[in-house]
């Protein structure tokens, strides 16, 4: 087994370190908050993650996991030092290498001969080489090796994602350190891509542009859809049983959130844009993510009776999309953010990330409950497919509401059960 040092620890970084040391690696967690650092020694987990706090847990009980202030704190002896930190999207795309630079300064001069740096936070092509200069220029006096590894965690099923991957993606342009990479991810069932570091940083955001864009497809479908009197579920289902096409990614919605897939979409355009070419898909994808925010605000004005000004809206669901706390790019929370903008009154409810949320969008009231949200609102409007929401009381919610009008923008519920509870529903493409 190696002795890996993690850099971050945060959602990549504390998956990816406490997946490991349940791979058998000895493994410290570094970060940069102190209390961060006090909490996760004494088994609390900031985030939500189904299995994650039992295998930190299960790490610390057995010592092959601990938590360190500081990178300099976690590389001393290590055989690998996985950069987990963060890199926030500018303005224009381009990707914040700030705190992955400040890193490599930070640990280059206590590296060991023959450490090998792997990028796993999600980076732009070039990064690999990048981070191989700064190393050099920080004082490494002698051979170290950088390579990409880039995750493909999905919130809410993460830990699975790591130990029973679909892929392993190594990029090095030393065959030799590919192969000590991939022992790593000794026992994990999974094929593994060796390639070139370029290409393995490029997968990551070629795939989830990818799915970006079947999204964002199917919700224009899902508006054509509406227009022509057609059900985009139905649709959905014809196209899902082609295996060229596949079931997944195939549900219209408010728009794709989250830190991953605007991120990486954007990052796609940026380098594609360096290059001289005009990635016009990409940015027709992202467009249409725009407008279908835009586009559920507006229906939900339209069940609020065509102004939203001094109007009761219920909410429920603001994480970017079940089973997370993760509130970053959530399309529910910034069609919350509209409709308040708008002068509604806003009473929502999210059964993890309300709090938060009441933070980020000023003069939103957080409900205890989702019957609560809906007490005296005028519309309701579903924005999250938490499964809770699907097997509500209905016909307590409709006594609640002043008046019985759903916008449904996770076609959660049964259409016809709605309005024969009396409400007047409107679905996305149905």
């Amino acid at each position: 087994m190696s002795d890996v040092a993690v850099i971050g620890a945060g959602y990549v970084g504390l998956t990816t370190a406490a997946c490991f040391a349940r791979l058998g690696h000895e493994v410290r967690c570094a970060d940069i908050d102190a209390e961060r650092v006090a909490r996760l020694s004494g088994g609390e987990i900031p985030i939500l993650e189904e299995g994650l706090p039992g295998l930190v847990a299960e790490g610390l009980s057995v010592s092959r996991l601990r938590f360190v202030h500081g990178a300099s704190a976690a590389v001393v002896g290590a055989e690998f030092v996985f950069l987990c930190v963060g890199t926030p999207q500018a303005s224009d795309g381009r990707a914040d290498l700030t705190a992955v630079e400040a890193v490599c300064a930070e640990i280059a001069p206590l590296l060991a001969p023959g450490t090998v740096v792997v990028n796993k936070s999600t980076v732009p092509v070039g990064t690999t080489r990048l981070v191989a200069r700064w190393l050099a220029e920080a004082g490494v006096g002698h051979e170290v090796g950088v390579a990409s590894n880039p995750e493909f965690l999905r919130e809410g099923t993460a830990v699975r994602d790591f130990l029973q991957p679909q892929r392993i993606v190594i990029g090095c342009d030393d065959p030799a350190v590919a192969v000590r990479v991939s022992e790593l991810y000794r026992g994990v069932p999974a094929p593994t891509v060796v390639t070139d570091a370029a290409s393995a940083e490029l997968v990551k955001q070629a795939a989830n542009s990818f799915l970006a864009m079947k999204i964002s497809f199917m919700n224009a479908v899902a508006n054509v859809c509406e227009a022509v009197n057609a059900d985009v579920r139905d649709v959905a289902l014809g196209m899902g049983y082609d295996p060229r096409i596949g079931t997944e990614f195939l549900q219209p919605g408010p728009g794709f959130g989250g830190a991953c897939l605007p991120k990486d979409t954007a990052a796609l355009l940026h380098t594609a844009a360096e290059c001289g070419y005009d990635f016009s898909v990409l940015r027709g994808v992202l467009d249409v993510n725009d407008r279908q925010r835009a586009h559920i605000v507006d229906r939900i004005r339209e069940a609020a009776g065509g102004d939203l000004a001094g109007r009761r809206v219920a909410v429920l669901g603001l994480t970017f999309k079940a089973n997370t706390d993760d509130l970053r790019e959530s399309p529910a929370l910034e069609i919350t953010r509209a409709l308040v903008a708008a002068g509604a009154s806003v009473r929502a409810f999210d059964p993890v990330a309300g709090e938060a949320a009441a933070v980020m969008v000023p003069g939103l009231e957080i409900a205890p409950d989702a019957y609560a949200a809906a007490e005296g609102a005028e519309a309701l409007a579903i924005l999250t497919e938490w499964d809770q929401f699907r097997w509500l009381d209905y016909t307590r919610v409709v006594s609640a509401m002043a008046e019985p009008r759903v916008v449904d923008a996770r076609n959660l519920l049964d259409p016809a059960a709605m309005r024969r509870l009396g409400f007047a529903y409107q679905g996305v493409g149905r």
